[in-house]
């Protein structure tokens, strides 16, 4: 993990993020071998790439430390609501599994899995340990956040995902991230516009940051797209995929909510790099 200072409640869940690290890494040889059980995972990058179209992330997240409970992701099945998500039209999920702050589990991930979409693993992810860990739950990608992760170990979480047959989301919150997240190597990129510090969004970071992706990795924009206008918006900035939280997690049917999203057609390719 890199050495920078964290404030407030990012220092929290990085703290907690460390002890789930170490409990991980004790428990590397029996993950190892659950993950090497596991059915072979889904392609998210296709899924991410598919059609003519912008497709939705949809995240199923219990809580969260900008917005509180989340009532359409905290109440009933998870298993229910990701087959009501998937039917819907979203192309991939996002599961929350940190507890402390989000209120998530692997156990969602693992029935959220059974939906039959590929599902990204969606944490503060420090050790490759927690690669198969989430492998071994029914992940076929995992989040990885270039704020909290030097260059090596960034790239060496990013090939253990390979290794796997998952794809690693490297997910960067400011412009000096890009350059280090595309020299891992990762078949996709997110773009977040939530300050990981304050918990402002700052719609505009996508709008730079996402027409500077190389057209060779899946273009993923999260955070702040709270109606159709700001998907479409992410899309004429290059985005291949929108991932979708509160307004999805939060809405009373969050099914009916994914639909408004779903449709937007993506603009011209982003050029090679």
């Amino acid at each position: 993990m890199k050495a920078e200072a964290q404030d407030g409640v990012l220092a929290e869940i990085v703290a907690e993020a460390g002890r789930r690290a170490a409990a991980a890494r004790r428990e590397r040889a029996r993950l190892e071998r659950e993950a090497a059980a596991a059915p072979a995972p889904l392609d998210f990058v296709a899924a991410l790439r598919a059609g003519d179209r912008i497709q939705v992330i949809a995240e199923i997240k219990r809580r969260s430390p900008s917005a509180g409970r989340l009532d359409g992701a905290a109440a009933g099945d998870v298993a229910a609501l990701a087959r009501g998500l998937a039917e819907a039209g979203a192309a991939a999920l996002s599961v929350l599994t940190e507890g402390p702050h989000f209120g998530g589990s692997l156990d969602d991930l693992t029935r959220a899995a059974e939906a039959g979409v590929p599902v990204l693993r969606k944490d503060f992810l420090l050790d490759p340990a927690q690669v198969c860990e989430a492998r071994a739950a029914g992940a076929s990608a995992v989040l990885l956040i270039a704020r909290l992760l030097d260059p090596a170990r960034l790239a060496e979480l990013v090939r253990a995902a390979s290794d796997l047959g998952m794809a690693a989301l490297v997910e960067v919150h400011r412009e000096e991230e890009l350059a280090p997240a595309l020299a891992a190597g990762p078949p996709s990129v997110g773009v977040n516009a939530r300050d990981l510090d304050t918990l402002d969004l700052d719609g505009r970071l996508v709008e730079r940051l996402l027409p500077k992706l190389p057209a060779s990795v899946a273009a993923v924009a999260e955070s702040g797209l709270s109606r159709r206008g700001d998907v479409e918006r992410v899309a004429a900035c290059g985005a291949d995929a929108a991932l979708i939280g509160t307004a999805i997690s939060g809405a009373p049917d969050p099914a009916g909510a994914l639909r408004a999203f779903v449709g937007v057609r993506r603009a011209s390719p982003r050029r090679s790099r």
